[in-house]
């Protein structure tokens, strides 16, 4: 038998009460009148006996009453393992402090309970006993620790942007044993097992030598609206004219009593603001116009006023004015409409066009420079695109039909190992799509599943060495490219395997052309629009503009500034700031001498979408001998569960009840007696 509270069990000594009351009732003597000794005999006949019967049946009744109510209070249960702490044991405590875990169960937090229920764990452990705290943005400790230490650094805990899922919290416990040289260990798990971050069935292999506790805390009453995705409709902001930005809300959980209402706001300005309602669907669509005056970086917050939960109620992106975007088309025949057209649909870029036979002698001062409809790529021709890429810039070839590939093959070697081998006369769709490629990523906000992707009535097969760095964006089924890039120097180039006309195939007018086109000039000068997410792990592309090439980044904010891990990419750097920053925010990231980026980031919508485990079905799903489930009151208590687990309390509750009614039944038995 095994006791979640034991230090109840001191209240046993009020057991000496009754039966003190009881040796003093004895010592008493009562005197009784009677009018004729004839009486005498019949009193002490009838009531001797009885009283002694009556006493010590009241005197059993009081003690049940009190020892069934001590035991009660200690919760007692019978089990194969000790659900409280054992000394042979390690004891693991993880506290889920992931943002989910702030909806409301009535007045306060699931999280606000979870913590009560590990306090009232660790305040009623054995004495001498050691526990290990784990949370999900770091481990509290790395040795375990006296139960007065870790209770204040439960009291210390907060909800936290980081999450972990159950895997990784088993993974964390198993090197946690191996540290220690314990032969076994008990993991208390205390989460509301969100649907995302709890797997279906237990890994067998981070399940040995540790019994996991499962104590589930959830909340019925899960609302949240929260921004799911937002993006401009243009590459670029444009001052002084109206800008458009499209806004994905989500609503997950219960319907909002009141619909709440979206606000814009540009450098802390309210711009405008929209009322949101579900009641047709989880989702609802907005279109929000503003104006900027500036050319520099604006910070753009999208804020609802959502009273259930308030971590994501914040959605960030930056965006800045590029007004000097400017593209070179170098033209082998005639102008090419596909291309002019993508260009002139959006005012933000500033496009010249040159014959090839006539290339400027100065294309510094351009971020895309687009060779159309080649047919030779000499060796002056190969010289200025090498140039060009050194100095961090973007290329992009559209080939024309040639059968002399020698032609090509000439300058395209002075540039990278790339060449071209053949060409394919087959009419072939591209199959495959790299949607991590720098071309796709963050450029749209969906890609449906059966987007047609572009066909080629003919091709180049391309090949390259592994200098070249090449990176299919667009693939057929054999594997040759159909568009790719490739990085031998500083800059992008990106080269087509046909040419930019709907003779050699439909790219032209497909889906992806003209917003690949935007991306290319945008590279070259670091985006201009950022809105990361943490937890992503994904890079912060920044041109080093003004700043040495050894260059190191800093990220600062409010309270902030460090240096995230970095690495050369092109004429930039890739930074990955949610490895050094969780707290979604705004950050400006530069070096000494060097512009500096604004980026945003923001929370991660895996915590806010609240879809939980469901507890009954989760216990069949994980069950054994090493796996046992305990339930939190909403007082944050702990009751045990499970047939393996007698809840033996509940019995001495029914006890108690028993023995107050026999109590009450005796003493108004003697009360009628005396009076009689």
């Amino acid at each position: 038998m095994s006791f979640l509270y034991p230090l109840f069990l001191v209240a046993g000594l009020s057991l000496a009460i009754p039966i003190l009351i009881h040796l003093f009732n004895l010592r008493k003597y009562k005197t009784v009148l009677f009018p004729h000794t004839r009486f005498l005999k019949n009193i002490q006949l009838n009531s001797q006996k009885q009283s002694q019967v009556r006493y010590k049946w009241l005197l059993a009744m009081r003690l049940l009453f009190l020892a069934a109510l001590v035991l009660a209070f200690a919760q007692p249960f019978l089990g194969n393992d000790k659900a409280a702490t054992g000394a042979n044991k390690l004891q693991i405590i993880y506290l889920d402090n992931s943002y989910s875990l702030s909806v409301k169960k009535g007045a306060r937090s699931v999280f606000d309970i979870a913590k009560d229920a590990a306090r009232k764990q660790v305040q009623h452990a054995r004495p001498g006993s050691k526990f290990l705290l784990l949370t999900n943005d770091k481990p509290v400790s790395y040795r375990p620790e006296n139960a007065d230490k870790l209770f204040s650094e439960i009291n210390a805990t907060e909800p936290s942007s980081a999450s972990k899922n159950v895997n990784q919290v088993l993974a964390a416990a198993q090197s946690i044993l191996q540290n220690e040289g314990k032969a076994s260990a008990d993991l208390y798990y205390y989460s509301d097992f969100q649907l995302s971050s709890f797997a279906a069935a237990p890994d067998k292999s981070l399940m040995e030598r540790i019994t996991f506790y499962g104590l589930p805390v959830q909340s019925d009453e899960a609302a949240d609206v929260y921004v799911d995705s937002a993006y401009l409709t243009t590459p670029v902001l444009q001052a002084g004219k109206t800008n458009k930005l499209v806004v994905h809300t989500r609503l997950s959980g219960k319907q909002p009593k009141e619909n709440p209402v979206l606000n814009l706001a540009i450098n802390g300005q309210v711009k405008s603001a929209v009322s949101l309602s579900f009641a047709d669907a989880a989702t609802h669509i907005d279109t929000l116009g503003f104006e900027v005056s500036a050319a520099n970086w604006q910070k753009i917050e999208l804020t609802v006023n959502d009273a259930g939960m308030r971590f994501d109620d914040t959605f960030r992106l930056t965006a800045r004015c590029a007004p000097n975007l400017s593209v070179l088309v170098l033209n082998e025949g005639q102008p090419n409409p596909y291309i002019m057209a993508a260009f002139r649909a959006y005012n933000g870029f500033r496009l010249n066009q040159a014959d090839l036979k006539a290339i400027p002698g100065n294309l510094k001062d351009y971020n895309l420079i687009i060779f159309n409809g080649v047919t030779h790529i000499d060796e002056p021709i190969g010289k200025a695109i090498n140039e060009v890429l050194l100095n961090g810039q973007s290329v992009c070839i559209f080939p024309g039909k040639v059968a002399a590939l020698q032609q090509l093959n000439e300058g395209l070697k002075l540039v990278g190992d790339i060449s071209i081998t053949g060409v394919d006369t087959a009419v072939q769709s591209a199959s495959s799509l790299q949607q991590g490629s720098a071309l796709v990523r963050d450029l749209f906000d969906r890609i449906p599943d059966n987007v047609q992707l572009p066909v080629a009535n003919w091709h180049y097969i391309i090949n390259s060495g592994l200098s070249a760095n090449q990176q299919s964006v667009f693939s057929f089924r054999n594997g040759d490219p159909l568009l790719a890039r490739y990085t031998p120097t500083r800059g992008q180039l990106y080269v087509s395997a046909t040419a930019a006309d709907l003779q050699s195939g439909n790219f032209p007018a497909s889906y992806f052309f003209t917003p690949f086109l935007y991306q290319m000039a945008i590279q070259s000068g670091g985006s201009s629009v950022y809105a990361i997410t943490a937890g992503t792990h994904l890079p912060v592309y920044i041109p080093l503009t003004n700043a040495a090439e050894r260059a190191t980044l800093h990220a600062f904010g409010a309270n902030v500034d460090v240096i995230p891990p970095q690495r050369p990419n092109g004429a930039g750097l890739d930074v990955f700031l949610d490895q050094a920053v969780q707290q979604p925010g705004f950050y400006g990231i530069g070096a000494a001498e060097a512009d500096t980026t604004q980026v945003a980031m923001n929370q991660d919508k895996q915590e806010s979408r609240l879809e939980f485990k469901d507890i009954a079905a989760l216990r069949n799903e994980w069950k054994g001998d090493n796996i046992k489930w305990l339930n939190i009151t909403d007082a944050g208590s702990i009751t045990s569960t499970g047939v393996d687990n007698l809840p033996i309390w509940k019995i001495c509750i029914f006890i108690v009840i028993v023995a107050l009614g026999v109590e009450t039944f005796l003493l108004s038995r003697n009360s009628k007696a005396a009076t009689a």
